[in-house]
């Protein structure tokens, strides 16, 4: 995913205080429980959960209007990761350490960063809690965990990545793993998955079926390989107007596209992955490859499931127009952990907080999507 222009800071971001603003206005009349002011360390103002793009972003927005030293960010990963650029690494284009920055270079400065992870939270005391029963208490909380993999719900998995022929470009563990199945393809199938459930990217795991299907062509390979597409989903994507135009590169390219097939099974030591007919629940099918890419199944982060602010799925309950929490008014959600009705991507992030800007009288919007280099990635709409 390309971004279309890059700022060093965040000076020309659209204001993230909007998703605040309204709910400090509602909360006016509320005159919720606040737990006493502690030391610093254990009592902020804006407690923002997640160091991804949406937690970096806010929490250096929030710094803005309630001043340094008065927002944290809890957030356990001590390297940042611009995950867009993976599709690339997968593909041989970029090397796998151009994606990563110490997450203390990302850090706002003036924001706190507590190098710890969330094991609950209690929106009903105001307060989280960290690993070594530590807990910290906040005014407003932002909660930016986004979305969790699980490559452990597919048999065989992960442990089928010992072995050659598979990669998966979601994981920093096993992106590079694609690349190397990519130059020791020689003939045969060549399956591409597309997982059933929630997605962040759900165009990621085309973008680099096509990539490997202009290296092959480039290297001489290509009429050796059997190009699989094996979708759960129904469409080849969402929205009509896109998936008219990709089905007629898909014909262009040859490429062979299976609907409703889900990976259940890899039997990595005879390069055999098994697919489950959604159409005929409990029938299988047994596809041998020389090449699997694997998108793993996704879903809420486990300290959400079964939590005060999420819903029975596990996905923070959230406002579509405000961000702001249904129950919890001086709780938000933002980016791929929430159950806004869009898609699980940056640009979909984009579009929602774009929409919080109307009342500003804003007629365009730049908002982060990644760090990349020491700068801030955008796109402007």
């Amino acid at each position: 995913m390309s971004a279309a222009g890059v700022v060093s800071s965040c000076s020309r971001l659209c204001s993230g205080v909007w998703l605040l603003k309204t709910g400090m206005q509602k909360m006016s009349s509320f005159g919720f429980h606040t737990a006493a002011r502690c030391a610093a360390k254990d009592y902020y103002e804006v407690l923002v959960l997640g160091g991804g793009t949406g937690g970096i972003t806010m929490s250096a927005r929030m710094k803005r209007k309630v001043g340094a030293g008065n927002v944290a960010v809890v957030e356990p990963s001590q390297t940042h990761y611009y995950q867009p650029l993976w599709t690339l690494v997968g593909g041989g284009a970029k090397q796998l350490a151009t994606s990563a920055r110490p997450t203390e270079s990302v850090m706002p400065k003036g924001v706190e960063w507590i190098k710890s992870r969330v094991t609950a939270l209690d929106p009903d005391k105001n307060c989280v809690w960290l690993e070594n029963d530590t807990k910290i208490s906040y005014k407003y909380l932002i909660i930016a965990l986004g979305i969790s993999l699980h490559y452990e719900k597919i048999k065989g998995l992960p442990e089928g990545f010992h072995h050659p022929k598979i990669g998966s470009n979601y994981s920093v563990l096993t992106v590079e793993k694609t690349w190397k199945a990519l130059q020791d393809f020689k003939e045969g199938n060549a399956i591409f998955t597309f997982p059933n459930t929630p997605v962040k990217c759900a165009g990621a795991p085309q973008k680099i079926m096509y990539l490997s299907e202009a290296y092959w062509r480039k290297t001489g390979r290509r009429s050796k390989a059997n190009i699989m597409f094996n979708t759960s989903l129904g469409v080849i994507f969402g929205v009509k107007k896109y998936a008219d135009a990709l089905l007629e590169i898909i014909k262009e390219r040859n490429i062979t596209v299976n609907y409703k097939h889900n990976l259940v099974e890899v039997r990595a030591d005879k390069q055999e992955a098994v697919f489950e007919n959604l159409d005929k629940p409990g029938v299988t099918e047994v596809h041998q490859y020389e090449m699997l890419h694997v998108t793993p199944p996704m879903g809420p982060p486990d300290v959400l499931i079964n939590s005060p602010v999420s819903d029975a799925i596990g996905w923070v309950d959230v406002d579509k127009e405000t961000l702001q929490h249904k129950k919890y008014p001086n709780v938000f959600g933002i980016g791929d952990c929430t159950n806004l009705p869009t898609s699980k991507t940056a640009a979909a992030e984009v579009l929602q907080a774009a929409k919080l800007c109307e009342p500003e009288g804003r007629k365009g919007f730049a908002s982060t999507v990644g760090v990349l280099n020491g700068k801030i990635l955008f796109y402007v709409i």
